[in-house]
């Protein structure tokens, strides 16, 4: 008899966990769906009050990006940096604010971030994000928002940003610039000696 209680038991409590969702952040094997694994529970359908604010539309290898996710107050997330209809997770978060911490997605120790607890979040928690060396051109900010365990948005997504374009345009111009003078000066060298001349 307390077999059978003991039983029923255990597999009682493991229903009630599987059930509670992930309250203490995202499972790695979210990482490429972006999905949480909440038993039962189906996306909202209607559009998210959410939106991704980064402190810059381009991006530099190496260059911190601050990214906030705005809107009502939340309770889980699943943040990572994408390219393209790649699922892979680019570049590294640092720092994780209060209430959250690294994932390790795609094989990178700190590839997204994600709640540590069901604390609140809200429009000034900033993530930091850095693109590393190999980061494709173009990058974008996706996103799983739960404003509780049963009310969940996917595919949350930022504006693209894209990457080392003003680097490479001011090396240009400087360049451009400089070839230029020095065409001057040599179109200018022989008529000023004339004068001098004259």
């Amino acid at each position: 008899m307390w077999s059978d209680v003991l039983l029923f038991g255990a597999v009682l409590l493991q229903v009630l966990c599987l059930g509670s969702g992930y309250p203490n952040g995202a499972p790695a094997s979210a990482c490429g769906d972006m999905m949480p694994r909440h038993s039962g529970v189906v996306p909202q359908p209607n559009p998210a009050p959410y939106t991704i604010q980064t402190s810059s539309n381009t991006f530099q290898a190496g260059v911190p990006i601050t990214v906030v996710i705005k809107g009502p107050v939340y309770q889980g997330v699943l943040l990572e940096a994408r390219s393209g209809s790649d699922t892979k997770a680019l570049g590294v978060w640092k720092s994780p604010p209060a209430n959250t911490k690294l994932l390790q997605c795609s094989g990178n120790s700190n590839g997204a971030i994600t709640h540590a607890n069901t604390n609140a979040k809200d429009n000034s928690t900033e993530y930091s994000w850095t693109p590393t060396d190999g980061t494709p051109s173009q990058i974008y900010f996706m996103a799983t928002v739960a404003q509780q365990r049963t009310v969940y948005w996917l595919n949350v997504r930022s504006q693209t940003l894209s990457g080392g374009g003003s680097t490479n345009l001011a090396t240009d111009t400087n360049s451009g610039s400089a070839r230029q003078s020095l065409y001057l000066l040599l179109l200018l060298g022989p008529l000023s000696t004339q004068i001098l001349h004259n």
